[in-house]
């Protein structure tokens, strides 16, 4: 009975580069139902679970036996059987689909760095301890650690929507130790070795420790913020990554369950008035037995008026169902108003057609998460799209004047909506990566970007986060002309309307959390040192918060009037 069990889950401690000691799972994915030993068991286990199959599997079989027999035989067992034919048809054509596109991820080609070089793998062939080269918009194949990454400061963004549903990009920080080092091989130098928790299902939290031997022996603790789980895709740079969980063992297939055998509302409805038509012919045999009397074989005639009674439920009606569905996904596939639309299951298309109502939980889903800035709101004024040039003027103003911060100055309007826009250009997680009209490469963090060096005013930036919001707020700074032109882990540094450059160390982040519901930064502006602590947050807690002095944005998506 022990190979039943499925294998214990343990703690790991896993030697980069080396191979493993301990059998871990595999990295190939399977989503496939059947095998060829299993699939015709398992169709029809599924097919005869269905009262209508079931009830015409009987009629077939009392047809067998010659005092039971009304008909001939070929007549119960042939439509029947063409039924079941049909459906293993259909079952054996959504496997195959479904075993194509585990071949497609499981050959997947990456790079795989060992100690004689830079080798190519697939990603079923990939194991724990590896080192995996990760490129952009890559799947990651497997649970990895964040070692290294193209980006100078040692960050990257990740896509997780086909791990949690969620659209926008997460932020993961290499580890500093390995970040630090001048090439990729002397990862394998220091002789690095990582413990992992034992594998669970939770995607949001990780405990585990970063070891290195040489040039001398440190430890760094790891979280959540260094992993990469199964697939994601990396949306920037080229990450290095150390494979810590592989196959059913990955946070992914965890979260998975089996796939079910569906069964839709029109499958349902039908077998439910079979159910009744049925009860109506046992209804009529029983009476018609009881008129022609009480005899010995009476079970034997009842059983006939069953059989001759099997004709009012029309298993001809299954057949076309069969069919349609069929059709159906045909022409879902090849329709042209729906390009690249992919047929996962010709089970249940027909679905489709009694959705009456779109729901959700988030307007992101519907908007495809782009922001528009609509409104600033200071109190005693506000600045919508019609007045954004006033907020122009102001700046330019109050940035001509020569006012350094930290200067004891009269709060007028001017000087107001400058430390409004600044505190939006200042608290965020924004990255620019790149210019628009030049068509420059993404920078990395750390180094000022070739086409940035002279910080230009024609340039437009292109910039990555985590929330579409952020990007909203940092691109209409850039419209009224005060621009994130750099940013890293820290330092932070934007564009003046007259051209000068701000710089701030970040010294502090308070990452937003949908219990806090509000972020804050602490930064100290290089010019002056003067430290200042900016925060930003939902309405309903920022007014408890900052009172009269909270200023109010107003965010659209950007498809909405």
């Amino acid at each position: 009975m022990n190979c039943c069990k499925p294998p214990e889950l343990l703690e790991r401690k896993v030697f980069l580069g080396q191979p493993s000691p301990t059998k871990f799972a595999k990295n190939a994915v399977k989503n496939t139902k059947y095998n060829l030993i299993t699939f015709i068991p398992k169709v029809l286990f599924e097919q005869f679970k269905v009262f209508i199959n079931l009830y015409f599997l009987a009629v077939a079989i009392t047809q067998l036996i010659p005092a039971l027999r009304v008909t001939y035989v070929y007549t119960s067992w042939a439509p029947l059987g063409f039924v079941i034919f049909i459906t293993m048809c259909r079952e054996a054509f959504d496997d195959v689909k479904r075993r194509m596109r585990d071949n497609e991820v499981n050959s997947a080609p990456y790079k795989k760095l060992t100690p004689g070089g830079v080798l190519s793998v697939t990603a079923d062939k990939i194991k724990v301890g590896d080192l995996i080269y990760i490129e952009k918009d890559q799947r990651v194949p497997a649970d990895v650690i964040l070692l290294r990454t193209t980006e100078k400061a040692g960050s990257c963004f990740i896509r997780t929507d086909q791990l949690d549903g969620e659209t926008d990009w997460k932020l993961r920080l290499a580890v500093g130790t390995t970040q630090k080092l001048t090439s990729d091989t002397e990862v394998l130098q220091c002789g690095p070795s990582i413990y992992a928790e034992k594998p669970q299902k939770d995607i949001h939290n990780f405990i585990g420790n970063f070891y290195s031997a040489l040039p001398a022996a440190t430890e760094e603790p790891l979280n959540i913020e260094n992993t990469m789980w199964a697939n994601t895709v990396v949306a920037n740079g080229t990450a290095l990554g150390a494979v810590i969980y592989t196959g059913r063992e990955t946070r992914s297939s965890m979260n998975t369950n089996d796939a079910p055998s569906k069964i839709g509302h029109t499958d349902a409805e039908i077998n439910n008035l079979t159910k009744l038509l049925f009860l109506l012919t046992v209804a009529l045999s029983i009476a018609l037995v009881l008129l022609k009397g009480a005899t010995t074989m009476w079970y034997k005639y009842f059983i006939r008026f069953i059989v001759l009674f099997s004709y009012i439920i029309p298993i001809n009606l299954r057949v076309n169902l069969d069919l349609s569905k069929i059709w159906y996904s045909i022409c879902i596939h090849k329709d042209d108003e729906i390009p690249e639309t992919v047929v996962r299951n010709t089970t249940i298309p027909e679905e489709l057609g009694r959705i009456s109502y779109l729901l959700s939980d988030k307007t992101g889903t519907l908007t495809q998460n782009e922001m528009v800035f609509k409104k600033l709101h200071l109190g005693t004024v506000s600045f919508g799209t019609e007045s954004f040039p006033e907020v122009k003027e102001h700046l330019v103003s109050e940035y001509n004047n020569g006012t350094k911060q930290g200067t004891k100055v009269r709060k007028t309007l001017s000087y107001r909506v400058k430390e409004s826009v600044r505190a939006l250009a200042i608290c965020h997680n924004v990255t620019p990566c790149g210019a628009d009209e030049t068509g420059e490469e993404e920078q990395g963090e750390g180094e000022v970007n070739p086409a940035f060096s002279t910080y230009s005013l024609n340039e437009k930036m292109q910039y990555q986060a985590a929330s579409p919001d952020e990007v909203a707020l940092v691109e209409w700074t850039e419209e009224v002309n005060l621009t994130l032109v750099y940013r890293d882990r820290q330092i932070m540094r934007l564009r003046t309307p007259a051209g000068d450059i701000e710089e701030f160390e970040i010294l502090l982040i308070f990452p937003f959390t949908s219990e806090s519901k509000r972020m804050g930064i602490i930064v100290r502006d290089t010019a002056s040192g003067e430290i200042s602590f900016v925060m930003k947050g939902a309405d309903v807690v920022m007014a408890n918060i900052g009172g009269n002095f909270c200023l109010y944005c107003i965010l659209i998506p950007r498809n909405m009037r």
